[in-house]
């Protein structure tokens, strides 16, 4: 048997990781400003992080959520608490799709006679069932996904949204206040509150997926934070658990849960609580949501005075940024990993996108715009 071959890879073979720092099996170590999209929040092999899993696989790494597990409990109180949403709901699961998909659910079962959601152009929201259908990618949604339930609106232009929700049969409006896989677009505080708003005056319910912006990387713990809202649902995965597969689903007081609603075998499992609250713990001892807001301001600000006819634009919040530019992504990204041993992401053909763990420094920043100059004056 063979791999199922749907991934364009690269040929480095990453073993080892340390804080913003991985090594391939050659011995070669690469600074990454890529986090594996975004997972890596507390740096890689933190030994909390490695003390705390470990401890808790010598106990009990799993049983099924038929019994009382005190570290789901923990995880919600703490959640709630260093989010600011202590009066909100949790329930886990095991990824950004899967939250996805259960918030656009709950959603549904709220409102039952609604069979429409409203979903932002260049969207990316999960490779599942609705996740898929929400997402605005026709390449990656089969013919069984497609189901005629979401319209795609622009981002930032409020109008067409005030008009389909003034239609009514709106259950849900899913929106990522920063576009990840959309090349760093950012929602304005005034298109989100007059959303908020228009959500509320016509019934349907706010979902705000925070699956890539979430969870500190904006510079506050959430990115909706920033625009002065509050969704009714907000989903988090990738930086949750460090690596550790999991994602939750924050559901406003106003749900009322039902028991059989929403179920998983895997979600909030004893080895993934564990792994979710050793990361809370650096969150809250090595202040990495303000870490993520004074080195992303300062990176971002370092790039944007690099001189060079090739930087179109610099945009992004905290440690979430996009380089926008004249020529495929491709044309730096690749001499940066196979030259400069330095790994970023991308967004679309130009953009070239930087989710480093939260962890990062200042010197660190500098050693990537070192490395990132160096190849730009290649071009």
């Amino acid at each position: 048997m063979k791999l199922f071959d749907v991934y364009p890879l690269f040929d480095v073979n990453i073993v080892k990781g340390q804080g913003c720092k991985v090594w391939d099996e050659k011995g070669q170590e690469y600074l990454d400003l890529y986090g594996g999209h975004a997972v890596i929040s507390i740096g890689h092999s933190h030994p909390h992080y490695i003390q705390k899993v470990t401890e808790q696989l010598g106990q009990i790494g799993f049983y099924s959520n038929s019994v009382v597990n005190k570290l789901q409990q923990q995880l919600a109180e703490r959640l709630g608490k260093i989010s600011g949403y202590e009066d909100y709901q949790l329930f886990l699961i095991n990824s950004g799709a899967e939250a996805n998909e259960n918030a656009l659910k709950l959603a549904s079962f709220k409102n039952p006679t609604a069979q429409r959601i409203l979903s932002c152009e260049h969207a990316f929201h999960g490779r599942t069932s609705l996740a898929v259908e929400v997402t605005n990618n026709p390449k990656i949604v089969a013919p069984i996904n497609d189901n005629h339930h979401v319209r795609f609106l622009p981002l930032n232009d409020i109008e067409p949204w005030i008009r389909e929700l003034s239609r009514g049969g709106v259950a849900a409006v899913i929106l990522e206040c920063i576009q990840g896989v959309g090349g760093i677009q950012m929602a304005t505080p005034d298109f989100a509150q007059k959303l908020a708003y228009a959500c509320k005056r016509f019934g349907a319910t706010l979902i705000c997926d925070e699956i890539q912006c979430g969870y500190g990387r904006s510079g506050k713990f959430f990115a909706h934070q920033w625009l002065g809202i509050k969704p009714d649902i907000i989903t988090v995965a990738k930086g949750i658990a460090n690596g550790f597969p999991m994602s939750g689903v924050l559901i406003s007081p106003d749900f009322e849960p039902v028991y059989g609603q929403l179920g998983t075998t895997f979600g909030g499992n004893h080895l993934a609580c564990a792994a979710a609250l050793a990361v809370l713990d650096v969150f809250e001892k090595e202040h990495l949501v303000d870490n993520a807001r004074e080195v992303g301001d300062y990176l971002m600000e370092q790039i944007k005075q690099t001189d060079s006819p090739h930087i179109k634009d610099v945009r992004g919040r905290g440690l979430m940024i996009g380089i926008e530019l004249d020529i495929p992504h491709k044309d730096v990204r690749q001499p940066l990993i196979y030259q400069e041993h330095c790994f970023t992401g991308c967004a679309g053909q130009n953009t070239l996108r930087l989710l480093p763990p939260l962890c990062l420094s200042k010197a660190e920043a500098d050693e990537f715009i070192s490395k990132f100059k160096k190849v730009l004056a290649t071009l």
